[in-house]
């Protein structure tokens, strides 16, 4: 600053003896060389306060304080960073999806009588937790809690009648009790190469799976995609499942395989049984219901998939005819009636066409057919002892509403089930009946908005024509599709549902 004082007063001097007067040229060096050695003189001024400043010394006392102060902010800054590294891997991260829903229920029966709920308002909590402590490993999990406003009009919210709503497969997709229970509890591993093969990454994973809202539900529910195919399977599991990347050794775009393994009943003494036999099988109870198969994608190629499934369940339950008309009787008990194959195959289109327009590249379309087949043990199997083949056919389309085109999309689909059409998808998210099970025909038009980065509403019609009995009964006489001849059944069903809905 004073440096640049100087040449500024030498400037101004030079300019004032300019225009003062008129100078010769021996005078004005003699100027210039006064001024140079003033220039000199404070120049060496500036230098010697500027030593006397640096060797300025604090009280010995003095640097220690500081000394030890800095040492103190250095080991504080340490801790807040283990402390922010602790919060950042070491907890589990949760995440909320509240639903506020109401639901106007209308059915028809074969006798003529009819039945509705003009207003049923529930109110449905997940609470979903992970962990991710490294590359490889994840814990993730979903506590839920699916209830009636109040209580009901038996006093009996917990639905502990004879029945299927508190089901182990259901349990937290229907209105229930007020009590918080595990969704899913599951720990995953997965790795870029399998055995040393990097052309084969893998995952495994074990524990109370994510097999509801799968592939093809997903879509009407808004939200991403589970595990399973939907067309068969939409349950609450236990179970296991190891997938495998295929796309690298066989240079089929999008290639995997994963097997899939569970156990729908555990046949098992009670804990402190009288006969000191503590978790003996029981012959006196229903068997194991395990189920195994795999799921198969030969082609995905972002935008054009392949989805297959094919799946065995053994020992599947229901109910004989005897309890089934037995009014006096409020303990019957499920049965045996045999084992169950299933099977679908999808093709998914995630964008129509190649750039035809904006409209058609945010559109997707489905398309997906399944098959069951029944083996049934002497008790019979959907009221028969002969093995029966039941097929169900299922289209959709999903594409953005046009009147808006960035924060609302609408879909409408269509069901088609045989009358030996028997599914496993007694978890689906409605209040009349799983309309993927239909004997008969469904229609159903939805809309999902976005309000906020939090907040979004869905409402939904759907309509279900039945054309046989026990769309969505078990496996025993329950599910027999001849029962219309002998006692009244619902043959429409309609629901329209509205709900806002928080995740965050």
């Amino acid at each position: 600053m004073k440096k640049t004082s100087i040449a500024l007063s030498l400037v101004v001097a030079l300019s004032t003896s300019s225009f003062g007067a008129k100078l010769t040229n021996d005078e004005l060096q003699a100027q210039i060389e006064a001024l140079k050695a003033q220039l000199s003189l404070l120049e060496a001024k500036v230098n010697e306060a500027t030593k006397k400043t640096t060797e300025l010394k604090l009280p010995a006392d003095t640097e220690k304080r500081l000394s030890t102060v800095e040492k103190k902010v250095a080991k504080n800054y340490t801790k807040i960073n283990d402390v922010k590294t602790h919060d950042a891997n070491d907890n589990i991260k949760w995440d909320i999806d509240f639903r506020t829903q109401v639901d106007n229920i209308n059915y028809k029966l074969s006798n003529g009588t009819k039945a509705k709920n003009s207003a049923l308002m529930t109110n449905r909590l997940w609470l979903g937790m992970a962990y991710m402590p490294n590359d490889n490993t994840i814990f993730k999990g979903t506590l839920a809690y699916n209830k009636a406003y109040g209580d009901s009009a038996n006093h009996s919210q917990a639905n502990t009648s004879p029945g299927y709503a508190n089901f182990d497969w259901v349990t937290n997709e229907n209105a229930n009790d007020n009590t918080l229970k595990v969704k899913e509890a599951y720990w995953l591993y997965k790795d870029d190469s399998f055995m040393g093969n990097k052309d084969l990454p893998w995952a495994v994973s074990v524990g109370r799976r994510p097999s509801t809202d799968g592939l093809g539900i997903n879509l009407r529910v808004d939200q991403a995609r589970k595990s399973a195919l939907s067309h068969t399977v939409n349950v609450e599991f236990d179970g296991l499942s190891a997938k495998f990347d295929l796309d690298k050794i066989t240079g089929v775009q999008g290639m995997w395989w994963k097997f899939c393994a569970g156990r729908g009943l555990t046949n098992a003494k009670p804990r402190f049984s009288s006969d000191g036999l503590d978790y003996a099988n029981d012959d006196t109870k229903n068997p194991n219901i395990d189920m195994a198969g795999f799921i198969f994608v030969p082609y995905d190629n972002g935008q054009y998939s392949i989805h297959t499934n094919y799946a065995k369940a053994w020992n599947m339950i229901g109910f004989t005819q005897t309890d089934m008309f037995d009014g006096n009787n409020s303990n019957n008990t499920f049965k045996d009636f045999g084992d169950l194959e299933l099977a679908t195959i999808m093709f998914k289109a995630d964008g129509i066409g190649e750039e035809i327009s904006d409209y058609l590249d945010n559109t997707i379309a489905f398309a997906s057919f399944a098959a069951s087949k029944t083996h049934p043990n002497s008790l019979g199997m959907l009221g028969s002892t002969e093995s029966k083949t039941g097929s169900s056919i299922w289209l959709g389309v999903n594409a953005p509403c046009p009147i808006d085109t960035e924060d609302s999309r609408i879909g409408i689909e269509w069901n088609k089930g045989s009358k030996y059409w028997r599914s496993m998808t007694y978890g689906e998210d409605t209040m009349v009946g799983s309309k993927i099970a239909t004997r008969g025909t469904a229609w159903e038009v939805y809309r999902n908005s976005k309000i906020n980065n939090a907040l979004s509403w869905s409402l939904r019609y759907t309509k279900i024509n039945y054309d046989y009995y026990g769309s969505n009964g078990f496996f025993g006489y329950d599910g027999n599709p001849n029962l219309g001849s002998v006692t009244p059944y619902v043959t429409q069903a309609q629901n329209i549902t509205a709900n806002i809905r928080y995740r965050f």
